[in-house]
């Protein structure tokens, strides 16, 4: 059975960027957002695409990822544009979650993980978050299995306004935005696509 690590790295290992280098378009559309200097964690980063978008508008970019040759991609990448982000390899299962370090937490389609993990992950989401922090996430909903264009092929592990609602309501706000969009990051993520945002205050 292929691992989660081996199957990351057989997607890294293939010329250019697989989900391009442009930041996450839902990401991009909440930069009003953003304030300069705001420490940062961009949760399994991939090839940097975000993180090193978030260093060009002045935070303090602490990225990881599992995959050794995404982090180098990403690593490349910034290095490219002259940024500085923190990048490490590492799983988000075992990552060491500080808390209350971040004041932005952004986590962008990681739905590789099965409903148990991923609650941990959620709560050690949160209480990485500061008081006051914001956290931008976004996934596919439970429609995107009638797309068939990008995301996990095993229905637990697509996301709900129930299962956010239950993750993080108690935030001191909450926006959830569930719709279906065109997608067109690199080769991967392309096509109309079940789509489900999160904006959250803590």
């Amino acid at each position: 059975m292929t691992s989660e690590l081996d199957r990351w790295e057989e997607r890294y290992a293939a010329p250019g960027y697989l989900f391009g280098t442009e930041p996450n378009a839902f990401l991009q559309s909440r930069a009003h957002l953003l304030k300069p200097g705001w420490q940062t964690l961009s949760v399994a980063d991939g090839e940097g695409r975000n993180s090193v978008w978030l260093a060009e508008r002045g935070l303090n970019v602490q990225a990881f990822d599992i995959s050794p040759t995404g982090v180098a991609k990403a690593r490349a990448l910034a290095g490219q544009r002259g940024m500085t982000v923190n990048f490490e390899v590492a799983d988000i299962l075992a990552w060491p979650w500080p808390t209350a370090a971040f004041d932005l937490i952004v986590a962008i389609f990681f739905q590789f993980l099965g409903p148990d993990e991923r609650a941990d992950i959620f709560s050690k989401i949160k209480n990485a978050l500061k008081p006051g922090g914001l956290l931008l996430m976004e996934g596919y909903n439970l429609h995107q299995l009638k797309y068939a264009n990008g995301g996990p092929s095993n229905i637990a592990n697509l996301w709900s306004r129930k299962l956010l609602e239950s993750a993080f309501g108690d935030f001191s706000s909450l926006e959830i935005i569930e719709e279906d969009r065109k997608l067109a990051e690199g080769t991967r993520h392309v096509g109309k696509s079940a789509l489900i945002d999160l904006i959250g205050w803590k």
